[in-house]
């Protein structure tokens, strides 16, 4: 997970990889779009598949975590 980071003031303080301008929330929409992974490499050459590999674990991460809501 050090591949995914998070800066004030960058992407509005959205989990981006690896310091780059490039969010989670960005490789996730393209790879539910229908993008293939290499599509990906090919829009963003910065990135490598370690780091599409970090950003889908990071989702499975945030997804595994319980949240309780107190009701009103």
């Amino acid at each position: 997970m050090d591949r995914i980071t998070l800066e004030p003031g960058k992407r509005g303080g959205r989990p981006c990889i690896r310091g780059l301008r490039i969010s989670v929330y960005d490789v996730l929409a393209m790879l539910s779009n229908g993008m293939s992974q290499d599509e990906v490499l090919e829009d963003f050459p910065e990135l490598t598949r370690e780091d599409i590999m970090a950003t889908l674990a990071y989702a499975a991460d945030r997804e595994q975590q319980v949240y309780s809501l107190k009701v009103q």
